[in-house]
């Protein structure tokens, strides 16, 4: 999408501008090349206006996606580890490298059309801003993130440096329509992390919400508190959630 008044740092709706209405949808737990499918369909509505703009709130089975950068070369375990644990591997047109889809993170994909926003927002400045949405997200529960220079995503700091509580992966297509989206680790069995290299990343670690609050949230308390961070931020009226 053109960027000559597209911006880098987070974008927050301005003062005034009508608020746009924004469907959230909660599917529960969906597979992810099902859900991929929903996407692209959503995407195609709304680019051609037959849709609102959409977020869309779940969990995955486990599985592991490899982005535009690749990744295959950063999965550890071998054949019979990933079938054992019936982890399913996928190549997908996000952004990044490796990552960890499983039970226990919230998975957030808006479908939204960036060309509505004002000022316009670039692929960058996207990022940026749903790192935003995942710090204040993280600061309803009383977890100080951060984000960290040189890498997306949301950040908290511990004994052994910065960890990884939250991914971002996404894509913008050239008609400005967004999706995949984040990840964020609400109490996820972290061992699955152990058989890749997360995003590529070599010399940091992941963590969970439940690892470093001591205790987890309920998964919907989560995903309220993402809706309305996301809405606030970006300019929406979120309706209510509904089911998938």
């Amino acid at each position: 999408m053109a960027t000559g008044s597209a911006i880098r740092a987070p974008y927050a709706a301005a003062a005034g501008t009508p608020l746009r209405d924004l469907d959230v949808i909660d599917l529960g737990v969906v597979p992810y090349a099902e859900c991929w499918d929903l996407q692209n369909k959503i995407a195609s509505e709304v680019a051609a206006g037959a849709r609102r703009e959409t977020l869309l709130l779940l969990e995955h089975p486990h599985t592991y996606t490899c982005g535009r950068r690749g990744g295959r070369d950063h999965i550890l375990a071998t054949d019979d580890v990933l079938q054992r644990e019936g982890i399913v591997v996928l190549d997908v047109d996000r952004g990044g490298d490796v990552t960890y889809h499983g039970p226990g993170q919230l998975v957030a994909y808006p479908i939204i059309n960036l060309l509505n926003a004002a000022p316009k927002i670039d692929y960058p400045g996207y990022v940026r801003t749903l790192e935003a949405v995942l710090v204040g997200t993280l600061a309803d529960f009383a977890i100080d993130a951060h984000t960290l220079e040189g890498y997306s995503g949301a950040w908290v700091a511990s004994e052994a440096g910065p960890e990884k509580i939250a991914a971002i992966g996404v894509r913008v297509d050239g008609r400005g329509i967004t999706t995949h989206g984040i990840a964020l680790n609400v109490a996820p069995d972290l061992r699955f992390f152990g058989c890749i290299v997360p995003c590529g990343i070599t010399d940091k670690g992941v963590t969970s919400i439940e690892r470093v609050a001591g205790q987890a949230p309920a998964m919907p308390e989560v995903k309220a508190a993402f809706a309305r961070r996301f809405a606030q931020v970006f300019g929406f009226r979120a309706n209510e959630m509904a089911r998938g």
